[in-house]
C-alpha cells in the first residue's frame, strides 16, 4: 500500500505538494493498492527484480519465437525504404555548411562541414558513400567512433564555437538522459582540449561571445535541470554558478539569441515561465530577469533590433498572443501586443489562430503556429524594430499536412527554410524567400524512399463528435486507395490501426512515415486520433476547462474510444477483432486507460514505455519527474485529485474477469522519465485481474536503453519490426505477404 496525502513522519524529507499551492492534502491519508511494489529499484541492482525482468522477457520470447521469420521480413522491408546512405541538408553559419551524413551498414549518424564557397541551392551527388556531398567537406565528429563498443549512444548538444575552430558536445552512453561533456579542436585532429570526466551535465551546452566560454545545465537528485553555469575553457577555477531554480515545479534551460548578443536562462514549470538575460557585448554584465513569475503565465522571449518579441499568454488568453517591448529587464509593464500597419492584432491569443513561437531575423520574424488544427507558418516583413508591415502564411496545395521551420544560424538573411510533409508526401526542404514569401519557392531536398510509389496510397482528414455531443475530433488516416476502393465498394471491413498521444499540449501531426509503409501494404489502415490534451486545435484543445488536463483529463481516453467506436459502429470500416491500437508514453496511459474503458473494441493493443501506475507514482516526489508532472495530472495527495485520478489510473482500474486485447508493453531499464517498473507491475496486474479469454500479456524491456528506445537505428527498426510482428500476428495477418 501507497498512502496519498498528510506524510506523519518528520524525519522524511519527501514533499508532498508544491510550495505555492493551496489545496488542502488528504488527513487522514489514503491507502492505495500497490501489491507489485516489490517490482521498483532504484538503483537496477536487486537480484530477484533484474531476474523478474529477464524472466519476463524470455517469456515475450518464447511466445513470439514463431514470429522470427516475420520479424526479419518486417525488418528487411523497413529498411529497402531508407535510403541508408544519405545527407541532411546543408545549412549555413559563418564560413562553413553544416550537415550530416548516414552510411550503409553503420548506425550512427557522422557530422560534416564544408566550405560555403559556392554551394549551391540543390546539390547534384551521386549516391556513393565514399563520393563527398561538396567539394571540400571535412569530418566534425563520428558518432559511430563514440559508441564503438557501448550499447547505448546518444547524441545531446553538438555545437561548435564562435570562431567554428572547436566543437562542444554531450553525449549519452546509458539512456538515462546524463550526459558527459566534451570540447575538441577542430584544427587538431579532434584532440580534446577540454573534459571533466567528474561532470554530469543534463545535455545542453550554449558557446558564449567567445571560444573560451561555455554554459550548461546541471541536474538534481530527480533529474530535473536546475542549475546554469559559466565554464571558462583553460581556467583553473571552479565553473561559476550562474542560476539555480529551487522551486521542484520548475525547470530551467538555456538559448542564445540568433543575433549572439545574449545568452537566454529560462526556468518554467507547465503553467508559469520567468526568462533571464545575460549580455554578451557587456563583460561585467550578470543574469537580469526579463519579467518576474506571475502565476499561470508562460512566455518565451527572442531578441531583435533592441526589442523582445514575446510569446506570452499574459492576460489569461486561451491561445499565446505576439507581443513586444524594449530589450530591458523587468520590462512587463511595457509589453504591447504586436499590431499592422492598420492597428490590427496579429496574434490576441485567440481561439482562431494558436501561436507557438517565433524566430527573429533582421528584417522579418517568422510565426510558428496553427490555425484550423493545421500547421501554419508566417513571415511578418517590418522596417520597424517592434512593429509589422505585412504578415504572409505560407500555403500548400494539400489540405493535412506539416510544416515547419527548419533549422537557421544566422540572424541576416533573405530567405528561409521551412520543412515540409504530409500522410503521402514525404518530407521536403523547401527556400522561401523572405521578400515574397508568397511568390516562386525552390524545393532544395527531398527525402528519397526507394521503392514508394505516391499514386498508390491516399489520405483523408475527418472530424469525429465525442460523447458530449459538442466537440469535433479531428481524424487523419492513410491507406492504400485499391484497399479503400474496395471497401467502399462491398462495404466489407478492413484492418486497422489506431494511434494517438494527448497529453502535455503535444501534437500528433498528419506527416509522413515510411515504416508505416509495411502496415498498409499488408492491407492496415493507419489512423492518428488527434485527441484533447494535445494542441492540434490550439492551447484551449489542452487547457481546462474543455480541453485534457486536470480535472477534464478523461476527455483524452473519451475522446480516443469515441473515434475507435466511431471507426467500427458508424464508419464501419473495421471490426474490434480487426483493430489494432497503440500509444508511447503518455500515450500509453492513453491505451491503459482506453482499453479499461472499453476492452471489447480492441483486438491488440501496444503500449511504449507507457506511463500507466499513475496515482503511486504522482504520490511519491522521490520518483524522477514526479514534482512538475503535478501540473499536468494533478496532485493525488490532494482532496481536490485523488478520487478523480484514481478513477483513470490505469493500474488501479482493470476490469475483473473482463475480456482484454492482447497486450505488448515495452520499456528501458534506464529510462528515468516512464520507470520500468510501469509496464512491469501493469502487466502482473492485467494478468491476475483480467478475464480468461483474454489476449497474451507481454513484456519486452531493453535492459540497455532509456525512455527513448534504442540509439542504434538499425536496433530501433528490429524493435519495431518485433512490435509490428506482433500485432500482424495477432489480427491474424503474420502469414499475408
Amino acid at each position: 500500500v501507497v498512502l496519498a496525502g498528510v506524510l506523519n513522519d518528520p524525519e522524511s524529507k519527501l514533499i508532498r505538494q508544491s510550495e505555492d499551492s493551496t489545496e488542502k492534502l488528504l488527513d487522514p491519508p489514503i491507502g492505495v493498492p500497490d501489491p507489485y511494489g516489490w517490482l521498483r529499484d532504484e538503483k537496477r541492482e536487486d537480484k530477484e527484480v533484474l531476474d523478474h525482468l529477464k524472466a519476463e522477457n524470455t517469456y515475450t520470447e518464447k511466445l513470439t519465437d514463431h514470429l522470427d521469420g516475420l520479424r526479419t521480413k518486417l525488418y528487411d522491408e523497413m529498411l529497402s525504404s531508407i535510403q541508408e546512405t544519405d545527407y541532411t541538408l546543408p545549412r549555413p553559419k559563418g564560413k562553413y555548411v553544416y550537415y550530416s551524413r548516414t552510411f550503409e551498414g553503420k548506425s550512427y549518424t557522422t557530422y560534416y562541414r564544408a566550405p560555403r564557397e559556392d554551394v549551391p541551392d540543390v546539390i547534384d551527388w551521386d549516391g556513393k558513400a565514399e563520393s563527398p556531398v561538396l567539394p571540400g567537406e571535412e569530418i566534425v565528429m563520428d558518432v559511430n567512433q563514440l559508441a564503438e563498443g557501448r550499447k547505448y549512444c546518444s547524441m545531446g548538444a553538438v555545437s561548435t564555437s564562435p570562431s567554428q575552430k572547436l566543437l562542444a558536445y554531450s553525449v549519452d552512453y546509458t539512456g538515462a538522459e546524463t550526459c558527459e561533456m566534451h570540447v575538441v579542436d577542430l584544427m587538431n585532429k579532434g584532440e580534446t582540449v577540454d573534459h571533466d570526466p567528474k561532470l554530469e551535465i543534463s545535455g545542453q551546452i550554449i558557446w558564449g561571445k567567445d571560444d573560451s566560454t561555455l554554459f550548461y545545465t546541471k541536474m538534481d537528485e530527480a533529474h530535473r535541470p536546475f542549475q546554469v553555469y559559466k565554464r571558462v575553457l583553460g581556467s583553473d577555477k571552479e565553473d561559476e554558478l550562474l542560476f539555480e531554480e529551487k522551486d521542484e515545479l520548475y525547470w530551467v534551460g538555456i538559448g542564445k539569441s540568433l543575433d549572439k548578443k545574449y545568452i537566454f536562462v529560462e526556468t518554467s514549470s507547465k503553467e508559469t515561465s520567468e526568462a533571464h538575460f545575460l549580455d554578451l557585448e557587456d563583460p561585467d554584465a550578470g543574469l537580469k530577469c526579463v519579467a518576474k513569475k506571475r502565476s499561470k503565465v508562460l512566455y518565451d522571449v527572442e531578441h531583435r533590433n533592441g526589442y523582445w518579441w514575446i510569446s506570452t499568454n499574459f492576460g489569461g488568453t486561451p491561445n499565446m498572443r505576439l507581443m513586444t517591448s524594449p530589450a530591458n529587464a523587468n520590462c512587463e509593464e511595457e509589453w504591447k501586443d504586436v499590431t499592422d500597419g492598420s492597428g490590427n492584432k496579429l496574434f490576441d491569443g485567440s481561439i482562431d489562430r494558436a501561436l507557438d513561437g517565433v524566430e527573429a531575423f533582421k528584417s522579418h520574424v517568422v510565426a510558428a503556429g496553427r490555425e484550423g488544427g493545421i500547421p501554419r507558418v508566417w513571415i511578418l516583413s517590418s522596417d520597424d524594430a517592434d512593429g509589422v508591415d505585412t504578415m504572409d502564411v505560407l500555403t500548400f496545395d494539400e489540405e493535412a499536412h506539416d510544416v515547419g521551420l527548419h533549422s537557421h544560424a544566422e540572424f541576416e538573411t533573405d530567405s528561409i527554410v521551412v520543412s515540409y510533409d504530409s500522410m503521402i508526401t514525404p518530407p521536403s526542404s523547401i527556400k522561401v524567400s523572405l521578400s515574397d514569401p508568397t511568390g516562386t519557392r525552390k524545393v532544395l531536398k527531398t527525402k528519397k524512399v526507394p521503392g514508394y510509389q505516391k499514386e498508390l496510397y491516399g489520405c483523408d482528414r475527418t472530424t469525429v463528435k465525442s460523447r458530449d455531443g459538442k466537440t469535433d475530433i479531428p481524424v487523419s488516416m492513410v491507406y492504400r486507395k485499391d484497399l479503400m476502393e474496395e471497401h467502399l465498394d462491398s462495404g466489407k471491413p478492413v484492418h486497422t490501426h489506431l494511434y494517438g498521444y494527448g497529453s502535455y499540449g503535444a501534437c500528433m501531426e498528419s506527416g509522413f512515415g515510411s515504416t508505416r509503409l509495411t502496415l498498409l501494404n499488408r492491407g492496415i489502415v493507419y489512423v492518428i486520433a488527434h485527441i484533447r490534451g494535445g494542441a492540434e486545435m490550439g492551447r484551449q484543445w489542452y487547457e481546462e476547462p474543455n480541453g485534457a488536463k486536470y480535472l477534464c483529463k478523461k476527455n483524452t481516453f473519451n475522446d480516443f474510444v469515441d473515434v475507435a467506436r466511431w471507426l467500427v459502429e458508424d464508419k464501419k470500416l473495421t471490426t474490434p477483432a480487426q483493430l489494432s491500437t497503440e500509444g508511447r508514453s503518455a500515450g500509453g496511459l492513453l491505451i491503459g486507460a482506453s482499453i479499461n474503458q472499453a476492452p471489447e473494441l480492441f483486438k491488440i493493443a501496444i503500449l511504449g514505455v507507457p506511463f500507466l501506475d499513475v496515482v503511486p507514482t504522482m504520490i511519491d516526489s522521490s520518483i524522477p519527474l514526479t514534482v512538475v508532472e503535478w501540473e499536468e495530472w494533478g496532485n493525488p495527495n490532494e482532496e481536490k485529485y485523488h478520487k478523480y485520478m484514481m478513477e483513470y489510473s490505469p493500474i488501479n482500474n482493470v476490469q475483473k474477469d473482463a475480456t482484454y486485447p492482447s497486450c505488448l508493453l515495452t520499456g528501458g531499464l534506464h529510462d528515468p522519465r516512464v520507470q520500468y517498473w510501469e509496464p512491469s507491475k501493469f502487466a502482473a496486474e492485467l494478468r491476475h485481474t483480467q478475464g480468461s479469454e483474454s489476449g497474451p500479456v507481454c513484456v519486452k524491456l531493453d535492459m540497455s536503453a532509456g525512455h527513448f528506445s534504442a540509439s542504434d537505428r538499425y536496433k530501433y527498426l528490429r524493435e519495431l519490426a518485433f512490435d509490428f510482428a506482433f500485432l500482424l500476428d495477432q489480427v491474424g495477418l503474420s502469414s499475408s505477404d
